[in-house]
């Protein structure tokens, strides 16, 4: 199966924004967002890319998953880390080892440029991506700190 991992580029415009509200409306059960936000922030991603990048997997020139990266810096570690925000392959291609592959990708990319980290979240009840993220070496690190969030 050839499936390829690159960052997203404008003309994947019309395939990801359908891709991003499956996993924001129906996996997320979130509100649709308003079709202009969406395109910025996928806009935003693509000519940004110290702020953040957007990876796509592609199978035959469509889009099947994506994962995203933002980035920041820890001032404890006196370096930039990455927080993988995203990671979503559409219901019919997982179990194929993708979500492993834009993984990877992800993390390839956060240590190129220099990132101390990659830190991320799933639902406590995502069992699929939590059995993922321990395959790939993540640790829980709920023991250490506590999430706190805030809306604006």
């Amino acid at each position: 199966m050839e499936i390829t991992i690159r960052n997203a580029e404008e003309k994947d415009m019309d395939q990801l924004k359908p891709l991003m509200l499956q996993y924001i409306v129906d996996f997320y059960q979130r509100p649709k967002p308003d079709e202009k936000d969406l395109e910025e922030l996928i806009l935003a991603l693509i000519h940004n890319p110290s702020v953040g990048k957007q990876l796509v997997a592609v199978k035959n020139d469509r889009l099947i998953g994506f994962s995203t990266l933002y980035f920041t810096f820890s001032t404890t570690r006196v370096k930039k880390v990455a927080i993988l925000n995203d990671l979503f392959i559409s219901q019919e291609w997982r179990g194929k080892g993708i979500g492993e592959s834009l993984f990877r990708k992800s993390e390839e990319q956060a240590r190129e440029i220099g990132c101390a980290n990659m830190s991320w979240q799933t639902a406590v009840d995502n069992v699929k991506a939590q059995s993922l993220y321990r395959k790939m070496g993540g640790v829980d690190a709920n023991e250490q700190w506590i999430h706190y969030e805030m809306n604006l």
